[in-house]
């Protein structure tokens, strides 16, 4: 169990809820309805929310307070729901803590109102009434079954057009898809001697019945001026077969945003783009492979502004899966048909390797700011720009005072213009950048060229109160990379 100390600095989310004083009976089952349906939770009585203040309860109520919250749970209720129930104290101050775990029996539901009306599920710090499509899924959860190996009855699997599947299962994995194929992947069952398609079977067809039963399972990709959704510079409705929608996604964003020069090897060029695209790709693919697709009417949303990249996609993020633990090797999977079938094909990586992939490309990107949240029945990431305004007003900078003179320069394939490019992101001493170049010895040209591109604040020392240090080097400053940056898109 986590710290007091660091639940009184966390704020209310879909696994904490705060109340100085027991809620109503109504509110207080409401909230435990909700975390057992959804990943459980923490509810701390004698904790105020806003401002975040421990007052405590009264010590001599603790006993009569623990029975009345264990008859609410028992008398509202249902099914049962066993929580644990606990005394703390923080600094002579009394707290009940509820722990409420995820439920094996969902949906769970207040007694005087029914499973349609009467079931919740936690939506941010709030308890949200469940939708028909959600008690649907909750009911999938107690019995072991995923919405995609649900079978349509529409059509036997043989009338469904499934080319692309077949071609690609031959093309990667020299496989003939077969009747056993199928049988084995779950896509297809035998139901009352009929050889029926699953869901998932449909999404991965080419067939009309796709968009007639999922119109919804595609993606829309915009590119928005500013920071804001408005002005569009460009869209993208990608509705093709399911196999294909990551990749496309994957290169809408690529058109979309830049790639600088960040170092040459001999006589090649080494690039960088200007967020870390193996973490987009994987976040793509998750959205495609893990949204719920029993939501009609949503689908997924990438917008590429001036200063970030969002991606959101129908569902909450699966109970057992925290993205601020990336390095645990999660693979929850919602859709348990569709995911085997795009790790046979390559698509995804080895089961909750996805995650640590993202984290290990995001920390070679420190100026990109990764975050998350669930806003109302989705899951959103977002890439950011930490230093975006201060970007901008360089950028302005560079265009007023040394646009000309620097663009002359590169232009000139100079050696002040190639050092530039060298240290782009790579920190050398004097001697590295000449061996670089292929000097002999360091010439008084390139010193000369390295002390103006220092003085011009594209470049700056690495320990820069010791001049003279053995260990100096040089770094491309930030106003030397967006000037790369510029000059490359201008040329």
């Amino acid at each position: 169990m986590t710290k007091l100390s660091d639940i009184i600095q966390q704020p209310e989310g879909r696994r904490l809820e705060l109340k100085a004083q027991l809620p109503l009976n109504y509110d207080l089952a409401k909230s435990i309805i909700s975390f057992a349906n959804d990943a459980g939770g923490e509810i701390y009585i004698g904790i105020k929310d806003n401002p975040r203040e421990v007052v405590g309860l009264d010590e001599d109520s603790l006993i009569a307070t623990e029975e009345k919250i264990s008859n609410i749970i028992h008398d509202q209720c249902a099914p049962s729901i066993l929580p644990e129930i606990l005394f703390l104290n923080q600094d002579g101050k009394h707290i009940i803590l509820i722990i409420i775990h995820k439920g094996n029996t969902p949906p769970y539901y207040l007694k005087g109102k029914g499973i349609q009306k009467g079931t919740y599920v936690r939506v941010g710090s709030t308890n949200r009434q469940a939708s028909d499509e959600i008690i649907a899924e909750l009911e999938r959860q107690k019995q072991h079954i995923s919405y995609d190996s649900e079978l349509i009855f529409n059509k036997q699997f043989d009338q469904v057009n499934i080319d692309l599947l077949s071609n690609l299962f031959f093309e990667k994995l020299k496989e003939v898809v077969t009747k056993q194929v199928l049988t084995k992947l779950d896509l297809i069952r035998v139901e009352q001697g009929k050889e029926l398609p699953t869901r998932a079977f449909i999404l991965l067809s080419d067939d009309l019945l796709r968009k007639q039963l999922f119109p919804y399972a595609k993606i829309e990709c915009a590119r928005f001026k500013g920071n804001l959704p408005g002005t569009f510079i460009d869209q993208k409705t990608i509705d093709t077969n399911l196999i294909l929608q990551a990749d496309q996604a994957y290169q809408f964003v690529l058109r979309h945003i830049s790639q600088n020069s960040i170092d040459f090897s001999g006589v090649f060029r080494n690039d960088r783009w200007e967020y870390p695209i193996t973490a987009i790709r994987e976040l793509i693919r998750n959205a495609v492979i893990h949204r719920d697709y029993s939501l009609s009417g949503k689908d997924i949303k990438i917008a590429v502004f001036d200063d970030k990249i969002e991606i959101t996609s129908p569902g909450k993020l699966m109970p057992s899966v925290d993205f601020n633990d990336m390095e645990s090797g999660q693979s929850d999977i919602r859709n348990k048909v569709l995911a085997p079938v795009f790790k046979r094909l390559g698509i995804i990586e080895q089961w909750g390797n996805g995650l640590k992939i993202i984290k290990e490309e995001l920390e070679a990107y420190p100026e990109i700011e990764f975050s998350w949240k669930e806003p109302g029945i989705a899951f959103r990431v977002s890439l950011r720009k930490r230093n975006f305004n201060q970007q901008q007003e360089l950028q302005l900078e560079l265009q007023q005072e040394l646009q000309l003179e620097l663009q002359q320069e590169l232009q000139q394939e100079s050696l002040y213009g190639k050092v530039l490019k060298l240290v782009n992101l790579k920190t050398l001493s004097t001697q590295a950048i000449s061996t670089a170049l292929g000097q002999k010895s360091i010439s008084g040209q390139l010193n000369a060229s390295i002390k103006k591109l220092k003085e011009d604040g594209l470049l700056e020392w690495t320990i820069p109160n010791k001049p003279k240090s053995s260990k100096q080097q040089y770094r491309i400053t930030q106003k030397g990379r967006l000037f790369l940056k510029k000059f490359e898109k201008d040329k």
